[in-house]
């Protein structure tokens, strides 16, 4: 073969820059997709949960991640003692540990 001959098939097998930009086009789109509609969403669930925890108050009723249903007895730093059941037993767990705050307050109205 000639050298011209080889030159024309490199040629052909080389992608345009143009086909080279559509390859990446779906990529981009579920980069997109996932950073709008879990990324995003997730952040400011967690920024929500966050500001929940900050504002808990003595005597809130709250939920913990493991079904516990109490009443805030003390806070702490990172810590939240929770008063359950009949016989009122205390209990302490972290604050990353409470799910919700079902004690409704004046600015809470929706």
């Amino acid at each position: 073969m000639n050298l011209s001959a080889i030159i024309s098939v490199l040629a052909a097998e080389q992608s345009s820059p143009a086909s080279l930009a559509m390859t990446f086009i779906p990529l981009v789109l579920i980069i997109v997709f996932f950073y709008f509609f879990i990324i995003r969403p997730q952040k400011k669930q967690d920024k929500k949960d966050a500001e929940m925890r900050d504002n808990l108050e003595i005597g809130d009723e709250v939920v913990t991640n493991g079904g516990i249903v109490g009443i805030v007895f003390s806070i702490k730093d990172d810590t939240v003692v929770i008063e359950t059941g009949g016989d009122r037993s205390k209990i302490r767990v972290k604050k990353w540990a409470i799910a919700k705050n079902e004690t409704i307050h004046d600015g809470d109205v929706k």
